[in-house]
């Protein structure tokens, strides 16, 4: 416990009366945090406005915490969750998830909420509402060089832009789904597994990312009760190829950690074909025969490196 339950409340209290240098007084610039890898399996959504989710991002069983500045914290409470997320920022420890914060679209005060957060380093920013390379230009003339940028893909023209954004330095893009068929005008019906427009959604989204190097994160899926198609969603996403997955609850979290995670086996199979071709390379040999698993070439091992960049 970092906080009791009535901090937001006085931080809000203290926006009302325009007392800014109490908020300032609350939030401690902090020295650049120990670079955490922008690779997680779990990341799980966490409202920014809330001190009991907040105070249990250390005992979660999840690789990343999204605190999340945009939907779910209601307009009058954005300030108040911005200086709530920025007072948790600087004084959490070093144990801790990965930590993104959702931001608001840069056309809804975005960019100063980065400005703002720059100064107690979070491990990533998440933009919500992305539409082209403008809009993440103009983000990164204010986000912290040392900080992951992170972008939601939920607009048509985000979508059909992807590719674009390569070299722009995304170290990870989440589909947004919902947001995303709604601006294309199709009923969020089809989001069903094995309907041929999710397919194509998901597919094209998860190449592209993966394509300009961003980590690929699927959709959230919004009934945390359901729990068995939620598991169902896991295994399909996985087997299309997706490693990662946002949650709403930590039952969701445990779902992901257990069917994302990497196969014992699969890992050890990795590790061995990484260590023989290293050896034949040196030499000279990039495709031979194994006893134990087979033809190995250069494509065997470029998947076993992938395999053991997902740890």
């Amino acid at each position: 416990m970092i906080f009791d339950e009535d901090f937001v409340k006085r931080i809000q209290q203290a926006i009302d009366s325009r007392d800014i240098e109490f908020l300032k007084s609350f939030v401690k610039p902090v020295s650049q945090r120990e670079k955490k890898k922008p690779f997680f399996v779990s990341a799980l959504m966490v409202p920014a406005n809330r001190a009991k989710f907040l105070n249990k991002i250390d005992e979660l069983e999840v690789d990343a915490v999204i605190v999340n500045l945009e939907d779910g914290v209601a307009k009058e409470e954005k300030e108040a969750a911005l200086y709530a997320a920025m007072l948790f920022l600087s004084h959490i420890g070093q144990k801790r998830p990965y930590i993104v914060v959702r931001v608001n679209p840069i056309f809804e005060g975005g960019l100063r909420e980065i400005e703002l957060l720059n100064s107690v380093y979070p491990d990533g920013i998440r933009v919500a509402k992305v539409k082209g390379v403008e809009d993440i230009e103009d983000v990164k003339t204010v986000l912290d060089p040392d900080i992951d940028l992170h972008i939601s893909v939920e607009t048509k023209e985000a979508f059909l832009e992807l590719p674009s954004f390569k070299d722009m330095g995304i170290a990870a893009c989440y589909l947004g789904i919902l947001d995303l068929l709604a601006d294309l005008g199709i009923s969020q019906g089809v989001v069903k597994i094995s309907n041929p427009t999710v397919d194509y959604i998901l597919a094209k989204f998860l190449t592209e990312a993966k394509a300009i190097g961003a980590l690929a994160v699927s959709f959230v899926y919004q009934d945390f009760r359901r729990l068995d198609e939620f598991e169902e969603w896991c295994r399909y996403e996985k087997e299309m190829g997706f490693t990662s997955k946002v949650a709403i609850s930590p039952d969701q979290a445990r779902i992901i950690n257990r069917i994302f995670s990497i196969d014992k086996n699969l890992l050890q199979r990795a590790l061995y074909i990484k260590k023989r071709f290293e050896e034949m390379q040196k030499r000279g040999v990039t495709g031979f025969s194994d006893e134990k698993y087979g033809f190995i070439d250069e494509p065997v091992y470029k998947d076993a490196l992938n395999i053991l960049n997902q740890r």
